[in-house]
């Protein structure tokens, strides 16, 4: 069961799901004529190296290469819905994805640290007994409490931009379509690891809730830069912001470790607990997918699944 833990993941492309293993990944899609078409890939080495036995550096370096990975597979799912042929690979690969986490950045990162920065700013004079308002004598000692309240605010509006963003597209048909994949793809690997058959019928009963879910690790992120960043108290405008980018590789290494720690004590009642809301959070990501979408799943992880056989043999 642990190795399987380890082992299968996967992610909802457009009208498909890509499922990823050690060795190999498979990207299964519903193209416009209504079949199956299923692409399969080995993975790159640095999946079977040593870097994937050290704590923390293993879940930055692993992560990179997994959202590079995502990026291919759903230019790949695109190009099966358009009939083009469109390459995203090499640097222009890793340019589109530079640029994707800059706005992600930006958005989720930057933005609410100047928020908090600012209102930092405002509270600095009324504190210090210089603002527009006369301060009585004994406040003056309560400026650390008040200024830490900026890092704070910072965290909570980071909270709500994410679950709002996730919540906003939510509407949009298309993500409806690919959040219902989402669904399928965790349903199929509930099902696998819990030993039953993996047919439509059979997946259906499972779960649309999965503890290595990738919005389990933002909610995740996100919440630890609350803890960090609200502990680092007041900062110069400069050195607020270049923190907020400079930690975030940390921040996501003690992401994984935490992820996969809770996956591997899941009958461990204060792990069920501590997952809770990472659970919660899913059902903004995932919906109930049809037995169309199931059979998807099925097919892109039983692909995976032989192309890992094939490969160890």
């Amino acid at each position: 069961m642990e190795d399987r833990i380890i082992t299968y993941g996967g992610q909802a492309v457009i009208e498909g799901v890509m499922m990823r293993g050690q060795k190999a990944f498979a990207i299964a899609m519903r193209a416009p004529d209504g079949t199956i078409a299923v692409h399969e890939e080995k993975l790159a080495a640095v999946y079977r190296s040593g870097i994937t036995k050290v704590p923390f550096l293993r879940g930055v370096i692993l992560l990179w290469d997994a959202l590079g990975l995502g990026m291919r597979a759903l230019t790949i799912s695109a190009n099966t819905q358009t009939g083009e042929d469109e390459k995203l690979e090499g640097p222009a690969l890793y340019a589109t994805l530079a640029l994707s986490l800059s706005i992600g950045v930006g958005l989720f990162f930057l933005l609410p640290a100047a928020l908090g920065g600012w209102v930092e700013h405002l509270l600095t004079p009324a504190a210090g007994g210089g603002g527009v308002l006369p301060v009585p004598a004994p406040l003056p000692a309560l400026a650390p409490a008040s200024l830490w309240l900026g890092n704070l605010l910072e965290g909570i509006v980071r909270l709500l931009l994410l679950i709002g963003y996730i919540w906003a597209i939510g509407f949009m048909p298309d993500v409806k379509r690919l959040f219902g994949y989402h669904g399928a793809e965790h349903k199929t690997i509930n099902a696998f690891e819990a030993g039953a058959e993996l047919t439509p019928a059979s997946v259906s009963k499972f779960s649309i809730e999965h503890p290595r879910c990738g919005t389990a690790f933002m909610l995740t992120l996100v919440l630890l830069s609350i803890l960090v960043f609200t502990a680092l108290g007041p900062l110069p405008m400069f050195w607020r912001l270049a923190s907020r980018v400079l930690l975030i590789p940390v921040l996501a290494g003690v992401a994984v470790e935490y992820i996969r720690w809770t996956a591997n004590h899941l009958r461990n009642p204060i792990v069920q607990w501590m997952i809770k809301p990472n659970l919660a959070m899913q059902h903004l990501t995932t919906r109930e997918p049809d037995l169309q979408m199931l059979e998807v799943a099925i097919q892109s992880f039983q692909t995976m699944r032989k192309a890992e056989q094939e490969a160890a043999a």
